[in-house]
Formats: structure tokens, sequence, C-alpha cells
């Protein structure tokens, strides 16, 4: 909803926030921690925030209503934010990056890979990989051994978890690499969003060199995944198979190689990186909360009985499926989503100005004590239905909202159903004394020295 200039100026309320330093606002502190500024923010100045980064105008939003009001009832004002510029370099025009009519055709050609029909295929996937790896750690993790990373035993299963299902390649074999070359795109991307002076990438900085290698890893490996598969003659059944088949209803193509590198290369990544930092912190949590845990081994127990988990034991793992749920309001891999306003926009009774950059930060929202009581606490059972009744649908955002709602959130879920179960059944995971968590809020939220643990078979 554009205003006139006098309009503005009848109904806006100013909207406050911190100074930060001259000519730089905030920009510091936002480089240093931004949960930290973002918290100290709200408590100081309320639910909005007026920020400011250098020559950018910064709205950090904590009210549901808002929220609803930006993502839902007057989306079209809105794009994506100019901080998803550093992941179009790396991902091109994929799902999360793409806007517009673009975007609408291409969520369609990918939705139907999602649909419940498949679920069973994928699930199967699921277990045969998280099978192996615990049968890998038997064979190599004695009891009483040194910790290990499990937030890299989380990105390698969720990997190989990805490549079977979406993509039906063996890409164990090649985690390692493709890990790190991940790593080094998406800490560029951070970075290039974070620079007052944003060198572009084929200036051969030496930051630009490292990356630009990455980018040909990631992009050698998708390219060579499609080849292999036009070679083949047969698309396949899979996602990769059902977006080589997909044709525009409109003008009969289908998507060029580009196109499906793009979709294909953001699926990998938003499918592996978001659910395996949220697999590393629920087993974190756990082995905080020792009386959780048994409740999670305990349902475990009952409902699977020591066999594989099924598709129909899903519904069962009632208990397990909280955890999920309250692992990702602590610790939302989607920490937070950026909006960027096309036209003046008015939100109850202040105006949101063309250009202004809006933050809406899951993470904020999860512990705003206005919404959620003992919002710090690890609270699996607000998530049962007697306590989840009359809770606002913009109160929880681990999956995004509005037209843009995560397209894999169904499939993630139950990844983490499927995983949590099987490795509780088999293993007892116990923190490192003397670990202190610290976050990484970067593209995704991570853990950011890792998650080390002990191992006790059970």
């Amino acid at each position: 909803m554009a205003l006139s200039e006098s309009a503005r100026g009848n109904t806006a309320k100013k909207l406050n926030g911190p100074k930060g330093t001259f000519v730089v606002g905030s920009l510091f502190e936002a480089w240093a921690d931004p949960l930290k500024l973002f918290t100290d923010a709200t408590r100081a100045y309320g639910d909005n925030v007026k920020l400011r980064f250098a020559y950018l105008d910064y709205l950090l939003v904590n009210d549901p209503a808002v929220v609803q009001h930006i993502l839902v009832q007057n989306h079209q004002a809105y794009t994506k934010s100019r901080n998803y510029q550093g992941l179009k370099v790396v991902l091109g025009e994929g799902l999360l990056t793409s806007e517009g009519d673009f975007w609408k055709k291409q969520r369609k050609l990918s939705q139907p890979a999602f649909h419940r029909q498949h679920m069973e295929g994928f699930l199967e996937q699921m277990v045969r990989c998280t099978s192996d790896m615990l049968d890998r750690w038997d064979a190599s993790i004695e009891p009483g051994a040194a910790a290990f990373d499990l937030h890299r035993e989380m990105m390698r299963l969720t990997f190989r978890v990805v490549g079977l299902t979406l993509l039906s390649t063996e890409l164990d074999d090649e985690a390692s690499a493709i890990g790190e070359a991940l790593n080094v795109a998406l800490e560029w991307a951070n970075q290039y969003v974070e620079s007052l002076v944003r060198i572009p990438p084929w200036v051969p900085t030496p930051k630009n060199l490292k990356f630009l290698k990455a980018k040909d890893t990631l992009d050698g490996l998708v390219d060579r995944i499609i080849q292999g598969r036009r070679a083949a003659g047969d698309p396949g059944r899979d996602l990769l198979g059902m977006l080589m088949s997909a044709t525009d209803a409109e003008t009969g193509e289908r998507m060029s190689d580009k196109q499906l590198r793009d979709e294909l290369l953001t699926l990998v990544l938003a499918g592996h990186e978001t659910t395996a930092n949220a697999l590393s912190f629920l087993f974190y949590l756990l082995s905080r909360h020792p009386d959780v845990r048994r409740r999670v081994v305990a349902e475990a127990d009952e409902v699977l009985a020591g066999r594989a988990p099924t598709l129909a034991d899903l519904k069962r793992l009632e208990y397990t499926t909280m955890v999920i749920e309250e692992t990702m309001r602590l610790y939302p891999p989607a920490w937070v989503l950026e909006r960027q306003a096309i036209a003046d926009d008015v939100v109850g009774d202040f105006v949101i100005p063309k250009g202004t950059v809006v933050g809406i930060s899951p993470y904020m929202i999860h512990r705003n004590p206005k919404l959620w009581d003992n919002p710090e606490g690890f609270d699996p059972e607000r998530f049962s239905k007697a306590r989840s009744e009359g809770r606002g649908k913009y109160h929880y955002l681990p999956f995004g909202g509005g037209p843009r709602f995560c397209i894999g959130n169904a499939f993630a879920l139950m990844e983490m159903q499927v995983i949590v179960p099987m490795v509780l059944a088999r293993a007892r995971l116990d923190l490192e004394p003397g670990f202190r968590l610290e976050l990484e809020p970067a593209v995704t939220l991570r853990p950011k020295h890792g998650i080390p643990m002990t191992r006790s078979p059970r």
C-alpha cells in the first residue's frame, strides 16, 4: 500500500532503535554478533526496531501480525532482500533466490516430487543411510573413545540422504570434498553480503579464487549427474527425473541444464545443511536433558521394538516429534528471513518506506516472552495438542511462511523422525565434558565449533 508524503506524515509512527556509530550505524555490532544485536535492540525498543547498517535502513520485525502482513497479506510489495545476492552467485536462480513468475513456474514444477506418494521411497533410503552410519560407528568408534564431531556426522548423513532420495546418486564418497566446497561457498556468500564494497567474484582476489574453485567443484558434481542422466536416455522417477521431464504448460519448453543445475544445487544445500544443523542441536539438547532423552528412548522402544521405522510409525512418535519441534524453536536453521520493500507500505500505524530491508527472525520470534512461556527453556511438551491450542500461526516459523513456505518441510520432518529414534535405539551420545555451545548465525544457524560427543552402545 503506497502513501503520499502528506499521508505518511499524518499517519506514521516513528520507529526507534539504537543509533550505533556515526556513518556505519550498527554495522560493526551486526558483523560481530547479530543475535546479540537483535536481542539487545528488541529488549530496549520493542518488537519492531529500526536499525541502520551504513546506508541501509533495516527494520527488525518480531510482531506476528506484522510478519503475517509482510509474508502473506501484502507479500507482492516485497522482494527478497539485497542480502541474497551472495547466495544467488552460488545457487543461481533456484527456488531460494528466484523471484516473480519464474519462481512460481519453478515451484510448480518441483512440488510433485514432494507429494506424499513419494515419501515411502524416501523413507526407505533414510533408514538405509542411518543404518549404514550406525554400523560404521559400531566398527570405528570404540566405547569410551575420544569425542567425535556429531555435526560433521550429521552433515555427512543428510548429504547422502539427499543424493539417494532426490538424485538417485551415491554421494557418500564425495561428502568430504563437497562439504568443504559448500563451506567455502557459503562463507564467501556471507562475507560478500557484509562487505561495504562488494568486489565482483570475477576479480581474482585470493578469496574470490578460492570461492571460484569451490563453485567449480559444486557445479561439476551437479553437471556430471545431469549429463549422466541424459546419456542414459531415461530421466528417472526421482526429483531430477521429474524436473527433466516437466514441461511448461504454455510453451512446452523444458528446463535447461542451467535451470536444472540451479534447482538441484539449491535443494542439495537446503536439503542437507539445515536438517543436519537441526539434528546436531537436538542431540546436544538431549545430552543436556537426560529426562527428555529417556522419554524419547522409551517411545522409540515402544513404537519400533528394535525394527526400522515405517511411514505408519511416524504418527506414533508423538513425543519425538515434539522434541524436534522444540529444537527448531530454540535453534531454527533459517534464523532470519529478509525482504525488501519495493513500494511504501503501511503496517498498523507505521510506514515501511520503499527500499527498507525487513528482517524477520524466527530465532527472535521463537524466544519472544510475549509469545512463549519460559522462552529460553527446553520444554518439548509446549508442542502437545493441549498446549498448542490457540497458538498463532506466525508465532512459530521454522520453515518460513506465506507463498514461499519451505517446499521440503515434510521431507525434513520425516528425515528427523527416522534418524532420531534409530540413533537412540543403538547409541547413547554424551557431550564432551566442558563443552560450551557457540552459535554461528551465517546463511544458516550452525554450531560454531561443532558438537563434540562421546558414544556408548545401548
